[in-house]
């Protein structure tokens, strides 16, 4: 374990499970603000069907300080990255620059943890953890992804993953394919890292590795690109599709508020409902095209305003 930060080690080896597993996710100033995602996500686990104790073996990796601050401030594994200067504190608008860097920021270290040994799970802060993912995995899979969208067929390289959650297994595979996924933003410098695993994945180099990978389900794993369906199977939602952080706030906390109203229901009625998310990428979209079109209206009036 030498040359590690043992600040990093000293994190995982606290958060660890026995099986040396870690939930990890990432967390900058823009996310961590009060009422923001980063306490929906919280609370998530709170009122998830037996998620709460997953909360002990969660590490939220910051990107700065005062998202490190707001972190220690609720809760016990946290980790600050040493970012060299780069400035990751406001929020990370898709496909910018900063958004890319901090993307790619985040495999490198991802890769750095299984070198160290340890398997993980990484969770983007806007998922809400609704119940155990564990007894949903695949046993012998070496890299597990969520998709955007799920073609049904669990080993078909042609589904849609999202970077946003996966299980990862430490071993010589799966070190080599992170070490290989890093090194290709060099041949993809436009795309961020979910574009360039769709283009790797079915390359010679993966396969002769013979790293064994999975496609998790949207009926499990779902989204608002695809949602999943029933309330009873649901393990996990992500704000996927979503546009703009007051749009994921917004649609979350209807997410939540949906998910309360189902738990509240008697265990007898549960299976018997089918009730619905009231949030859809739609939605979302629509949301941020009306504030785009309100803002352009606005400019229009100030420009006449000033040219009459």
């Amino acid at each position: 374990m030498a040359g590690y930060d043992p600040k990093l080690q000293s994190v995982l080896r606290n958060a660890s499970m026995k099986d040396k597993t870690v939930i990890i996710t990432t967390l900058n100033d823009a996310w961590a603000e009060p009422g923001s995602i980063f306490d929906l996500f919280l609370e998530s686990f709170h009122l998830g069907n037996q998620t709460k104790m997953f909360l002990n073996h969660l590490v939220v990796i910051t990107w700065d300080q005062k998202a490190h601050a707001r972190c220690l401030a609720l809760h016990k594994h946290c980790y600050q990255v040493e970012t060299k200067g780069d400035n990751f504190t406001g929020e990370a608008f898709f496909m910018t620059a900063d958004y890319l860097h901090m993307m790619w920021r985040r495999i490198e270290f991802l890769g750095t943890v299984l070198d160290m040994g340890y398997n993980f799970v990484f969770t983007d802060t806007d998922i809400m953890w609704l119940r155990d993912p564990f007894k949903l995995f695949y046993k012998d899979a070496d890299f597990q992804i969520a998709c955007d969208f799920f073609n049904g067929n669990t080993y078909d390289l042609n589904n849609s993953p999202n970077g946003g959650f996966n299980y990862v297994k430490s071993n010589k595979r799966t070190i080599s394919f992170y070490k290989y996924w890093f090194n290709s933003r060099n041949a993809y410098p436009k795309l961020h890292d979910q574009d360039v695993l769709n283009k790797i994945k079915k390359n010679s180099f993966i396969s002769n590795m013979k790293l064994k990978i999975r496609f998790l389900s949207t009926s499990y794993f779902g989204g608002f690109c695809q949602h999943a369906k029933d309330f009873n199977k649901v393990s996990t939602m992500h704000a996927n599709c979503c546009v703009g952080l007051d749009n994921k706030v917004n649609d979350l906390k209807i997410l939540l508020e949906d998910w309360k109203k189902y738990v509240a229901l008697p265990e007898n009625e549960k299976n018997q409902s089918h009730p619905s998310w009231s949030v859809s990428c739609r939605t979302s979209f629509g949301r941020a095209k009306q504030r785009k079109q309100k803002n352009k209206g606005w400019l229009r009036r100030r420009a006449l305003a000033v040219t009459v």
